[in-house]
């Protein structure tokens, strides 16, 4: 058996799922494990999660893919950590109990308190200093709540007695025991609280939420110290060294370093950064601004579309309405249908994205008929993930930006049909690469760098291996039928409340 040192544990901790996968340093998976956990919707438009399931969930996976290593003699060097972004979390300090379900980030209860913060003119100020939108997608105005809503909490905060922390950090306060209070510039750019031009927590941005300066955590660079599990949590002590939110993850694993590349990751949602950079591009067509890393002393920034739900469709097909029993049946039931079926799904099942941002809209179907089926749902469902990414790279183009090439990852683009209409509709090539964890491979090419495995991001842009490229075959007709079609689904359904 062969050994293999320099391998590197990335915890990749998601919104439905927690997974953990070895690497090796050649950036191969080499043991994986994964677990789903609970959603809790206790109110429409409202939706949390267990924290203690997050860790337990977490803590599993990492020792079964940590033991599967072990029996095959490979030595697991540093750990990375990536995370569902925005997603909030407040636990007492003493004791590392959250006082309150997680929020997570397609939660919309804070809807109406973003809306009073815009009437009182304060959408410029944040926007020029968090480069976000007052939207409850973000990490602020959970934390309002949830001070707002548990008994005692905010004197509590105020004491010092509370901690606040994206999933990232909540994660590593457990892995540590509580030493390592901490986040990475891309997780703190993503909660309307950090100044991603100062690279620092914002006093003012704190006095708009409310939200006190004694629950925040120390904010790192991406590839940092994060301090060593403690005794008990595993077999050994193992470093972190790496942390980054989730889609900013993906674009170090698709190793976009350099200003003008792009990607786009389809897993519970779908998220499109564009690297534009060491300046902060302010955006005037409703993207985010945001840190796409800090690495080595040195930050670029993105630009960011968001859309709620991608993989969640498909989800929601299989458990929602019981019309497939798997994801993978959907490419054999779009491909039972033509171009022009008739039937679109506006997924808004959490508000609309980017570049839409209206949190009040829900989900629509049109052009159902008679002879509508399973596969219409599916397919449709299928082509609302591309109309809505090619909405969101028309935006980036109206901000002066056009990408050559998309690359793409996350489980949905294993669907070869998904890949070529999404190449079809943004008339471009889409770029799927070898290793589709690249979430989970930044993490690990993250820690790898600061643990000394690898010399440079030079080096590490040499480790990603293309596995398919698509290429545009539509004509021009078909998809400006689809796209104008697409867009009276849209504004039917922001016009419905």
């Amino acid at each position: 058996m062969k050994k293999l040192d320099n391998c590197i544990l990335s915890i990749d901790q998601g919104t439905t799922s927690s997974r953990a996968i070895v690497f090796s340093e050649d950036g191969e998976i080499l043991t994986s494990a994964q677990m789903e956990f609970q959603q809790h919707y206790p109110n429409d438009g409202w939706v949390e999660h267990d924290p203690e399931e997050i860790w337990q969930s977490t803590l599993t996976v990492c020792r079964d893919a940590l033991k599967q290593a072990k029996e095959s003699n490979y030595t697991v060097a540093a750990i990375g950590v990536t995370n569902q972004r925005e997603t909030t979390i407040v636990w007492d300090r003493e004791t590392g109990k959250a006082i309150y379900n997680a929020i997570v980030w397609q939660d919309r209860r804070t809807a109406n308190h973003c809306r009073d913060l815009q009437d009182k003119g304060l959408l410029t100020k944040v926007q020029s200093k968090a480069g976000l939108l007052l939207d409850p997608y973000f990490s602020a105005t959970k934390v309002s709540w949830i001070l707002d809503n548990v008994e005692g909490a905010r004197e509590r905060a105020e004491k010092g007695e509370l901690a606040f922390g994206t999933v990232d950090s909540f994660l590593i306060w457990k892995l540590t025991q509580g030493k390592t209070h901490a986040t990475d510039a891309t997780n703190a750019s993503r909660t309307n609280l950090y100044n991603i031009n100062t690279l620092a927590w914002d006093d003012e941005l704190l006095s708009i939420f409310d939200v006190p300066k004694s629950v925040l955590p120390e904010v790192k660079q991406c590839a940092d110290d994060y301090g060593v599990t403690a005794e008990g949590v595993f077999e050994q002590p193992i470093p972190i060294c790496g942390v980054a939110g989730d889609q900013q993850a993906a674009a170090i694993g698709q190793c976009c370093f350099t200003q003008g590349s792009i990607k786009s990751t389809y897993g519970t949602g779908c998220f499109v950064l564009l690297n534009t950079g060491e300046q902060v591009v302010q955006s005037k067509h409703k993207l985010l601004s945001t840190v796409a890393y800090q690495i080595q002393g040195k930050t670029h920034y993105a630009l960011e579309g968001s859309i709620f739900i991608a993989g969640a469709g498909v989800q929601w097909l299989r458990d929602g309405l019981s019309i497939i029993d798997s994801a993978r049946e959907t490419e054999a039931l779009a491909k039972s249908l033509d171009y022009d079926h008739g039937v679109y799904v506006v997924p808004a099942f959490a508000g609309l994205g980017a570049p839409h941002w209206d949190p009040d809209c829900r989900g629509a179907i049109f052009g159902l008929t008679r002879g509508s089926t399973n596969a219409h749902l599916a397919r449709a469902s299928l082509e609302a993930v591309c109309f809505q990414t090619a909405d969101l790279l028309n935006a980036m183009t109206q901000e002066g930006v056009s990408p050559s090439a998309l690359r793409v990852d996350g489980g949905m683009v294993a669907n070869d049909w998904l890949c070529q209409f999404l190449s079809d509709i943004l008339e471009q090539s889409v770029e799927r690469p070898k290793v589709m964890e690249t979430t989970a491979l930044g993490a690990a090419f993250l820690a790898g760098l600061q643990a000394g495995i690898y010399e440079s991001m030079e080096q590490l842009s040499q480790k990603v291996q293309i596995n398919a490229k698509f290429e545009p075959s539509m004509s021009d007709d078909i998809k400006t039928q689809l796209l104008s079609g697409w867009q009276s689904a849209v504004n039917a359904t922001k016009q419905h409340r």
